[in-house]
């Protein structure tokens, strides 16, 4: 008993101690709470300005830069990028968000995020004075840091924080000074006179972050649980709920035990406040997270068709719908929360990728290309390369899109070979040379000084022309479809060499002054293979050349159309001219063509021509059926000049390895190399064709004469300057 009543007296005695150590702190923190209601009723009274300037002397000019009256600006959200049938492609967005009315939230969501942060919302203003009041007292009384700030005074330092533009502003949004407070509280006294209670929980729930990327309740549940926010638990409101506190310390994937406690504390509140059950609070808190992951990858890296998608984007980036400069286009882009309908078919993607993944490497020393292109509409269908998108050299990876232009890709292209014969047929026809035009056409011979005129009326110096082929009298049937340079070399000069470079640019080709040359039909100028898909689409479609479009249609976040792209067509032949290239180039693709005995042959009538460039750097197909243009390419490219990028510098394909297969001199060819990746993508999605037939030519034009190329191989003399091998 003696030492019951010892112990009694020592509690006494402390307990006396620890209240009168109280005692000043308690009248300290009375005094603060005297001094907290008079500013408050002096802020509803004083206008923003004049606080302003009543605390000069304690902000920055960056504070004072900060808006005096809070805008209702649209939240960033993110774009869609879809394929042509609605697929996702990729999302673009500087923050992931999708913006929900607050009828599409589960009310136990909004009962989760008002307990635990401001659970007398509905029953206070801009300001809580009881909640402020009580954590001033337990901060002052404990010396803890607890929050007295309302969903209101929440979301204005939300919108402050996303609504500036310079890094000096943000740190002004969420600096710690009592000039930041007084303007928060300011704004959100005038905010909350204008907006309903439900309009601004809805905003801030669409605001908040909520970590890992996900902005906004849309973003969170799905992000997290893989669900619409109307479909959530309680569990589940529970665990968001908890993470607006500190979503990076509390980040379930990082921490799961610091979100496990943080979300049964929410639980413990929501079961205090009557939200949910003691019995159902217990049995949540008693399980796991219960996380199930949905990724929002942010760009093309490594989605379905990354170059495909790389392509609409920097495409995207052109467009004056989007705005006036190219950063008013980048931030539609990845904060206007678009929906954009692209012109990529999946199918045909697919097809493309397997085709160039199977032929090359993206460790070879060569670049294996392909773009496919509707004719008629300029529809974009698919772009594949060798070369997956990433920073790696060692895996072959880069971020230059090999397949389109230069302004879309920053590739500055390849010599096409002997495709730029379809040029001059072109040129020629439209200048009344019929096809039965032939020219005796030697093994070798010489265009002397002046066979030429360029467009700047200049004359060309001399060229000695090769072909390894056949030799002997040619027409343009023959003369095409065994890619006979010296026969070219004089269809050339009857139709005029600056006819021919008029013919090609009228098809989307760029051709630089240099490269006004005689040898220019034999392919000198670099391009793409997405330019020559759309170039050979042209006859394709009847004489309609289509300027490239990857892009269908534009949709904002309010599903309203942004802008409806058209094709942008322009007739640059007649359908009769065209019917003849198509009839000549067909025999390409039938039994005796440089194509056929290397499989290229359809299953649908189809056309094509092949292409060498000069010292074998490159190596084309372009080929098309009447839905259908493809350009494959297999370029040799150095992949070890530490100075070069993996666009390199173009080497010759001879001597390199390709799949585990060293290549010789005599195994480069269009027909040979470019002409089977070619067959490998039609021939997957050929099925999909409609078995259509081109056009009948003009009966007045002369019988074909089929070449029998069964005693010939796929040699079509020298290209470059001097010579080409079709």
């Amino acid at each position: 008993m003696a030492s019951d009543d010892f112990r009694d007296s020592l509690r006494r005695a402390a307990q006396s101690e620890t209240q009168s150590r109280r005692k000043p702190v308690l009248i300290a923190a009375m005094a603060r709470l005297s001094g907290l209601a008079g500013l408050l009723v002096a802020l509803i009274l004083i206008p923003t300005t004049a606080i302003v300037a009543m605390t000069t002397t304690q902000v920055t000019d960056d504070v004072l830069s900060l808006p005096l009256e809070l805008k209702d600006q649209p939240n960033a959200q993110t774009s869609r990028l879809l394929a042509s049938d609605g697929s996702l492609i990729a999302y673009f967005y500087n923050e992931n968000r999708q913006d929900v009315p607050l009828a599409d939230i589960a009310p136990v969501m909004q009962d989760a995020i008002l307990s635990i942060e401001d659970a007398r919302f509905y029953e206070h203003g801009a300001l809580d004075v009881k909640g402020t009041a009580r954590a001033l007292v337990n901060n002052a009384s404990e010396g803890q840091t607890q929050g007295g700030s309302s969903i209101t005074q929440q979301l204005v330092k939300l919108t402050l924080l996303s609504q500036a533009t310079t890094k000096e502003q943000q740190r002004a949004a969420t600096k710690q000074s009592a000039a930041r407070k007084i303007r928060e509280l300011k704004l959100a006294i005038e905010y909350e006179s204008k907006h309903s209670k439900k309009e601004i929980l809805e905003r801030y729930l669409n605001l908040a972050y909520f970590g890992d990327g996900a902005y906004g309740i849309s973003a969170a549940a799905s992000h997290y649980f893989s669900k619409a926010p109307n479909e959530l638990n309680a569990r589940q409101a529970a665990t968001l709920a908890g993470l607006v506190k500190n979503p990076v310390k509390l980040d379930p994937n990082a921490y799961p035990e610091a979100a496990l406690q943080r979300r049964n504390t929410v639980l413990a509140v929501m079961a205090r406040l009557g939200k949910i059950s003691p019995a159902d609070a217990k049995k949540y808190q008693a399980s796991g997270l219960g996380l199930k992951l949905t990724e929002y990858p942010n760009g093309c890296l490594g989605v379905v068709g990354e170059f495909s998608c790389d392509y609409a984007r920097q495409w995207l980036m052109a467009q004056p719908a989007l705005g006036a400069t190219v950063e008013e286009r980048r931030a539609k882009l990845d904060r206007g929360g678009l929906t954009i309908k692209s012109n990529i078919d999946l199918s045909m993607q697919s097809a493309a990728d397997d085709a160039v993944t199977s032929t090359v490497k993206s460790t070879d020393g060569a670049i294996a290309a392909l773009a496919m292109v509707e004719p008629g509409t300029g529809k974009v269908r698919a772009v594949a390369q060798s070369r997956p998108m990433g920073r790696s050299k060692k895996k072959g990876e880069s971020f230059i899109n090999f397949v389109v232009p230069t302004a879309y890709g920053q590739s500055g292209g390849f010599p096409a070979g002997s495709t730029f014969k379809m040029f001059t047929v072109a040129a020629a026809l439209k200048n009344g040379i019929d096809v039965g035009q032939s020219y005796n056409s030697p093994k070798s011979m010489t265009m002397p000084v002046g066979s030429y005129t360029t467009c700047d009326g200049l004359s060309t110096s001399e060229w000695k022309v090769n072909n390894s082929t056949t030799s002997g009298r040619k027409n343009m049937y023959n003369g095409t479809r065994e890619s006979v340079n010296t026969y070219f070399s004089q269809l050339e000069k009857q139709a005029g060499l600056c006819n021919v470079v008029r013919a090609a640019e009228s098809m989307g080709i760029k051709v630089r002054k240099d490269d006004q040359v005689g040898p220019f039909t034999l392919g000198v100028t670099d391009v793409s293979p997405l330019d020559m898909a759309a170039a050979y689409a042209t006859p394709a479609s009847g004489g309609m050349y289509c300027k490239p479009r990857p892009v269908d249609e534009i949709v904002d976040s309010s599903g309203q159309v942004l802008k409806k792209f058209e094709p942008s067509c322009e007739r640059v032949m007649t359908k009769d001219q065209a019917a003849q290239i198509n009839d000549i180039l067909r025999g390409v693709q039938e039994p005796g063509g440089f194509g056929y005995s290397n499989g290229t042959g359809l299953s649908v009538p189809s056309a094509a021509k092949t292409g060498t460039a000069q010292d074998n750097k490159a190596v084309w197909y372009a080929g098309y059926t009447p839905e259908l243009a493809t350009a494959s390419m297999i370029a040799g490219v150095v992949t070890n000049d530490k100075k070069a990028d993996l666009n390199g510098r173009p080497k010759s394909l001879a001597g390199v390895t390709i799949n585990g297969k060293l290549l010789d001199f005599n195994a480069v060819g269009g027909s040979s190399l470019a002409g089977p990746m070619w067959a490998k993508a039609m021939k997957k999605i050929q099925s999909s064709l409609t078995p259509v037939n081109f056009d009948t030519p003009p009966k007045r034009q002369p019988v074909a004469q089929r070449a029998d190329s069964k005693k010939k191989n796929d040699r079509g003399g020298r290209g470059g300057r001097g010579r080409d091998r079709g």
